[in-house]
């Protein structure tokens, strides 16, 4: 199955990159065409297209390699680079579309052919589309960071395409150049703003910031299929690499199970998290024994050793899952 997936991501990347070519072609041709730094503007994100394409494309070939003893968690993390060097990428094309505009507003030229270039980056802007959300689909499904930020790239190049086509429009009836200048000045901007978005998303996850989303939906699991001896979960840890992830918890049991019952309930934990995942996950579990302070939330009615009555059930909060041993041996406490 997993080798299914991996032969999608490469097939879908390499669509992605042939169409990619096809389009810069179409794109540089209608700036030959028509003199519009504008066109100019997207004819050089085009480029960054076609490079990060290839990138994407050779990362995640690499990505798709199986565990090794030098990988023990996959190579799932070069989508990661890939992706920072697609944003770095999109932010050098922004830079150098600026300082093009900035020039032509000082040496304007004639503009030619402009109706010819509408036809143009409006079919271009169609397709990269299409592309971009084939490759976020697909991305998504199958769970490449890589696709992800190439078909949200392709769809950053669609929405500045679609205003530097209303701009040639405008300049084809007023006859005002300035304007293609200006609209280079504009998506110039744009396009490092969307740059620099994608390579903080990507370092945030190179540095295994925690992603809030990701930690609520287990905790919403955790919630829907707990157990009355899951007394407590705490010191909830997620790392992912790619397609691979592997998630930490620490697990309170009842204090008189024996090492089998304590077995048994690890092992249920873990089935209704990897049942309910679509990523291949590893679950490591430690089990902690129970105190006196749970005996008040705790749902064990056949328990012959409760020191006080159970009062209430204390709900898995994303708060209390994630709290680390310091925080929580200091709630015990209190």
């Amino acid at each position: 199955m997993q080798r299914v997936e991996n032969n999608i991501k490469l097939r879908v990347q390499g669509i992605i990159l042939c169409c990619s070519c096809i389009l810069m072609a179409g794109k540089f041709a209608a700036y030959y065409l028509t003199g519009s730094v504008a066109i100019f503007t997207d004819a050089m994100e085009s480029i960054v297209n076609v490079a990060a394409g290839g990138i994407s494309l050779y990362c995640i070939s690499l990505a798709t390699r199986p565990r090794d003893a030098g990988h023990p968690f996959g190579h799932g993390k070069i989508e990661m680079i890939s992706a920072s060097m697609e944003g770095i990428l999109i932010i050098m094309a922004g830079g150098i579309i600026i300082y093009h505009g900035v020039e032509r507003l000082f040496l304007p030229s004639h503009l030619t052919h402009l109706d010819m270039g509408i036809y143009i980056s409006t079919a271009t802007a169609v397709i990269n589309y299409l592309l971009g959300w084939y490759g976020i689909a697909v991305g998504r499904k199958h769970l490449s960071e890589a696709l992800i930020a190439e078909g949200r790239h392709l769809h950053s190049d669609t929405y500045s395409t679609i205003g530097l086509v209303a701009g040639l429009i405008l300049v084809n009836v007023t006859g005002i150049t300035l304007i293609d200048s200006l609209m280079a000045l504009l998506f110039g901007t744009l396009i490092i703003f969307t740059g620099i978005r994608i390579l903080r998303k990507t370092i945030a996850r190179l540095t295994d910031e925690a992603d809030p989303e990701k930690l609520a939906l287990i905790t919403d699991i955790m919630n829907r299929h707990r157990q009355p001896d899951w007394i407590d979960i705490h010191n909830l840890r997620i790392l992912e690499y790619g397609s691979y992830c592997l998630i930490e918890c620490d697990l309170t049991l009842p204090w008189y199970y024996s090492v089998a019952q304590g077995h048994r309930a690890c092992e249920t934990l873990q089935e209704s998290i990897r049942d309910s995942g679509r990523q291949e996950i590893t679950l490591s579990v430690h089990a902690d024994s129970c105190n006196e302070r749970h005996c008040r939330h705790c749902e064990m009615t056949d328990c012959h050793y409760r020191r006080h009555a159970f009062e209430q059930a204390e709900p898995l909060s994303l708060h209390l899952l994630t709290q680390s041993d310091e925080e929580h041996l200091l709630n015990d406490k209190l």
